[in-house]
């Protein structure tokens, strides 16, 4: 699964910052039929879980009426140099974890 993850190079201490997030994932419902008329298996992100020094921050939960490829953005105040860790995880419970580290000067 590929992802994209968009976070600022730098931030200043307390400066509130956009964070934005974009998976690449079919997000099947599981009531679409295929060319053979066969329901296409569900295949769903549930959550999205993001955690900043070890701590949640952010959390949201994903439905069969997101599109695929789910984009999500939000906003966090950095107040440390640390890892933002991304989590997210589908109906299977295969989870799946990006990090990148924000600095903070």
């Amino acid at each position: 699964m590929s992802v994209l993850i968009n976070i600022p190079d730098s931030a200043a201490p307390g400066e509130i910052i956009e964070i934005k997030l974009l998976i690449q994932h079919p997000m099947e419902t599981g009531f679409r039929t295929g060319p053979d008329g066969a329901l296409v298996p569900r295949d769903i992100i549930e959550s999205v879980t993001c955690l900043y020094l070890g701590e949640e921050v952010f959390r949201a939960d994903l439905y069969p009426a997101i599109t695929a490829n789910p984009f999500v953005g939000f906003h966090l105040r950095a107040d440390t140099t640390g890892e933002i860790e991304f989590i997210w995880t589908d109906n299977a419970g295969v989870t799946s974890r990006e990090a990148r580290t924000l600095t903070v000067a």
